[in-house]
């Protein structure tokens, strides 16, 4: 009687590596797969020059550093719009520069930072993506003496603003 040995290359051994890389095929495309919605960000021709500027808060070396400054009036400012109460933060970091902040903000709602310069306004705003209710600036430098603040719009609407910081 002549017995037959699996020698892991036939049918059940092509399908262990078909499974594994089923598995690792998977895996990359959830990590190419942004784990947060994120609208995509508009910002003005001179936003980005300067350091930190391009980056989202938690990507710069002062992340989770950042806290809300003695604003004159306040750092925090609320608006009521379509029958809710948004809440607009400004944040700032003196290593990095500073990002606005809304929360409780319907689709249409926008947070949006603005630093002076000598000739105009630079800004960058970021949009509240559909399934959450909040949405925040990348990082805008008014290091070295600029100044920025936080302003809520809505539907083209300003509704809220702090004071230049």
């Amino acid at each position: 009687m002549i017995v037959k040995r699996e020698s892991g290359t036939g049918r059940s051994g092509r399908r262990g590596w078909r499974a594994l890389l089923g598995v690792v095929f998977a895996f990359g495309l959830a990590a190419l797969t942004p784990l947060q919605a994120q609208a995509a960000p508009m910002e003005s021709a001179s936003y980005g020059n300067l350091p930190n500027e391009g980056l989202y808060p938690e990507q710069t070396s002062c992340s989770g550093s950042f806290y809300q400054p003695n604003v004159p009036g306040g750092a925090t400012k609320t608006a009521v719009y379509a029958g809710r109460t948004i809440t607009l933060k400004y944040f700032y970091s003196p290593g990095c520069g500073s990002f606005a902040r809304i929360e409780n903000a319907p689709q249409g709602c926008a947070a949006h930072s603005n630093r002076l310069t000598d000739s105009s306004t630079v800004w960058v705003l970021e949009t509240v993506d559909p399934g959450i209710d909040y949405a925040y600036t990348k990082v805008i430098n008014n290091l070295d003496g600029r100044l920025s603040k936080a302003v809520l719009f809505c539907d083209n609407q300003r509704l809220a603003e702090t004071a230049w910081y």
